[in-house]
């Protein structure tokens, strides 16, 4: 064997053993080599050593090569397919987890939001502790280390801005939307806002799109309609504010897309940056248009109203709001954004059916059928962009 390896131009350690190791003293009884020759087409290659399995004493010979840089055997094709069967399973199991958290948190913000507000009327104040929550939570997750503190620079910031002004006044007119009229409302009204992107990309920014896109937003804005026409606590500052919310947001997606583009902040840390930013933008405004006096005298109101639960209440929307949205981000992150759009349209039904059982909020038969017309136009869209 030697002989033989020396012959082909390369030699292997575990050949050069001494001859009287206990490993190569009791050959096999037989070890023959066939006789035929290579086919003609073969090639054996030298440039990759080949290397041999050890030799035991107590099992018939097995010799065995491979070549150096792959030192594994390959897995097969039905290893690979359960491998990725488990990969896919896993990943929808997550995408399912992220869903049902940001379901569930937003229903549980919206009924804390709307119990503040209906106790303490003061939504520029209410947004703006909303922000500052979420900005205080994560600064305390990057200072201990819990987040991982993103690498930000004064361009970042300048991008960002455009988002977090239209982020804040998107924000701020929900909000006041809410403290008008009934949630399951303002939610219908917003889940107008696919028609609003639609006529926002088409004459501003020129963009086109096919007939089934078009024909999608014919329910959307019949359904939000009827219902607005039908809703028995009609209020027009509450339906402007969620109007207006939606006008907003469409600018903020518009920003997002444009500007971000290649960034390297992305997901939870992404959306804490507009936070923070949103907090510099609204507070200034919020001392302008409510103030500390209207505040304090509104806090003692509260209180004495509802009881020490009501800081409580406070509390709760404050964190909710950072968390449901943080939520949002992270699972934009792991899912296309049409899976996205079809989740929030889910989620909106989740929020509005969730809201008048809670609230014992009186809808019309008509009513409620102009909020299905809306959001089956809403999930329609979604497909139709696809």
């Amino acid at each position: 064997m030697v002989l033989a390896a020396k012959q082909i131009g390369f030699s292997n350690p575990l050949l050069r053993r001494n001859p009287s190791s206990p490993s190569l003293q009791r050959p096999p009884p037989s070890l023959s080599f066939p006789s035929t020759a290579l086919p003609k087409r073969t090639v054996l290659s030298l440039s990759k050593p080949l290397r041999l399995s050890s030799l035991t004493a107590e099992s018939p010979v097995r010799c065995s090569a491979y070549e150096a840089d792959k030192s594994e055997p390959q897995p097969t094709d039905a290893a690979a397919a359960a491998a990725e069967t488990k990969s896919e399973a896993a990943k929808k199991l997550k995408i399912g987890v992220y869903f049902a958290t940001w379901w569930a948190l937003n229903v549980v913000f919206n009924i804390y939001n709307k119990k503040v507000l209906n106790a303490y009327p003061y939504p520029w104040l209410t947004s703006t502790l909303s922000l500052a929550a979420g900005s205080l939570m994560m600064l305390i997750s990057w200072a201990v280390g819990i987040v991982e503190t993103p690498k930000t620079d004064f361009d970042f910031w300048k991008t960002l801005f455009p988002v977090a002004v239209a982020h804040t006044i998107g924000h701020v007119a929900a909000t006041v939307s809410m403290s008008k009229v009934a949630v399951s409302f303002t939610h219908i009204i917003k889940s107008g806002e696919p028609a609003f992107s639609v006529l926002v990309s088409r004459f501003l920014l020129g963009e086109t799109f096919p007939a089934s896109v078009y024909l999608s937003l014919i329910p959307i804005i019949g359904g939000c309609a009827l219902s607005a026409l039908t809703e028995l606590n009609f209020n027009m500052t509450g339906f402007m504010g969620a109007m207006i919310s939606n006008l907003a947001f469409v600018f903020r997606n518009i920003f997002s897309k444009k500007g971000m583009k290649g960034k390297s902040v992305s997901g939870m840390n992404y959306y804490a940056c507009l936070s923070m930013l949103s907090l510099l933008i609204l507070t200034p405004f919020a001392f302008a248009v409510e103030g500390p006096q209207m505040w304090a005298d509104g806090w003692q109101k509260a209180l004495s109203d509802i009881g020490p639960q009501f800081v409580g209440w406070v509390a709760a929307q404050s964190v909710f709001y950072h968390l449901y949205n943080q939520v949002s981000y992270m699972s934009l992150d792991q899912i296309s954004p049409l899976t996205f759009s079809v989740g929030n349209t889910m989620k909106r039904i989740s929020v509005i059916v969730s809201s008048i059982i809670i609230f014992r909020t009186p809808v019309q038969p008509v009513n409620a059928l102009g909020a299905a017309i809306a959001i089956l136009g809403t999930f329609l869209y979604s497909q139709a962009k696809l």
